[in-house]
């Protein structure tokens, strides 16, 4: 994962103001769903993943720093997390989280302790 958990890792192949919407997620242990929403704001980079019939319809926001590649020709995005990493992360809610900073500290310190297991 990259030291800035919401800044794309210069090593990632992502370029700012590419549409990742509709790409493919992949886990350290396989897929997870697709992109729902993304955002590339400076400090602010998340993806937002619709896991499907995975999780049961859980949407959850995944910051860029996370993001170990990004394949443009197959369209899939790969993370440096595992399935139950992403399974139990906050659930996100367009309706509630958008702009919502609390929920943006939650879900950051919740990957950033990801690190430290």
């Amino acid at each position: 994962m990259s030291d800035n958990i919401w800044g794309y890792q210069p090593t990632s192949g992502y370029t700012a103001g590419t549409d990742l919407t509709g790409y493919k997620v992949e886990a350290t242990d396989g897929s997870i769903g697709k992109v729902d929403k993304h955002s590339d704001d400076v400090a602010s980079s998340f993806l937002v993943v619709d896991t499907g019939v995975w999780i049961f319809g859980k949407h959850v926001m995944i910051p860029a720093g996370t993001v170990k590649s990004v394949d443009l020709d197959e369209h899939k995005i790969y993370v440096d997390l595992s399935k139950s990493q992403i399974k139990d992360a906050p659930e996100f809610d367009q309706d509630k989280h958008i702009g919502d900073a609390d929920y943006h500290e939650r879900v950051g310190g919740y990957y950033t302790g990801l690190r430290t297991i």
